[in-house]
Parts: structure tokens; sequence; C-alpha cells
């Protein structure tokens, strides 16, 4: 009966070693955005989309902005979304006397190499630490 237990034993750690080995992959991807990734509500794309349509230069409805994510820290917010005019882009915005201003928009592609590089740009923007780093872990997801 030993024996047994000890196969058993050893069989069940080495499943266990095996699972701990997926779990950064999939656990711990989304850290970097705890408390700052929204929900993309009615009321959020409706406050955000006419300052999206407003800060392009091609104009289009408010209507037709597409949100893939929306990010807040602090006075700080980001909408990654698609518009009929652009590619898909990441626009940052500072809340300034309660009202939401335009700072800068990123688009392209990113590797995960290049989150260090994108979290700088982020926050030479003034944009919080937070903010930057789920970005960064965003964009390159």
């Amino acid at each position: 009966m030993s024996e047994l237990g000890d196969l058993v034993r050893r069989h069940a750690k080495i499943l266990m070693i095996g699972l701990a080995g997926l779990i950064p992959a999939s656990a711990f991807a989304n850290d970097a955005c705890d408390g700052v990734k929204v929900e993309v509500t009615k009321a959020r794309k409706q406050e955000y989309a006419p300052l999206v349509a407003s800060a392009m230069d091609n104009k289009f409805k408010p209507a037709r902005a597409k949100f893939i994510t929306i990010l807040e820290s602090g006075n700080w917010s980001a909408a990654y979304v698609s518009t009929p005019v652009s590619d898909d882009g990441v626009m940052f915005f500072q809340t300034v006397d309660g009202r939401k201003q335009f700072r800068d928009v990123w688009g392209g592609y990113a590797d995960p190499s290049e989150k260090p590089e994108l979290v700088s740009w982020a926050k030479k923007l003034g944009a919080p630490e937070k903010l930057a780093r789920c970005f960064a872990e965003t964009v390159t997801e």
C-alpha cells in the first residue's frame, strides 16, 4: 500500500509542477491592469465617443467608434479604440478642471519586448505608472 501511495504522491507532484508552469501565463498576465482596466459600459462609450471623434482630423460620427478597452487611473484615462477613419489606437486623456482633454494617441503593433519603451512613452505624457503599465500590457497581448 505504501508503494502505491508513493507512486500517487510522485505523480501528483509531477502534475502540480506541470500545472504551476501554466499559471504565470494566465493568472499573472493581467496583474498590470488590476484596478485600471474598466468595463466598457454604454455610459463610458457615450462619454468617450465624442472625445475620440473630436480628436481625429478626419471626422466621423461618434457612434461609429468601437471601444476595445478603456483604462482609467487617477485623472488619466486611455481608450483603445477602432474608428472608420484610422487604424486601431490608444487615445490618452487627462481630466483637467473636470473635463477630459485629449493628450496623444499611440498606434501600431508592439512586441512584449517593447513594454519598457511603451511604459516610458506613456509616462512622458504624464500618465500615472499603473496606467502606463496596463497600456503596455494591453497593446502587447
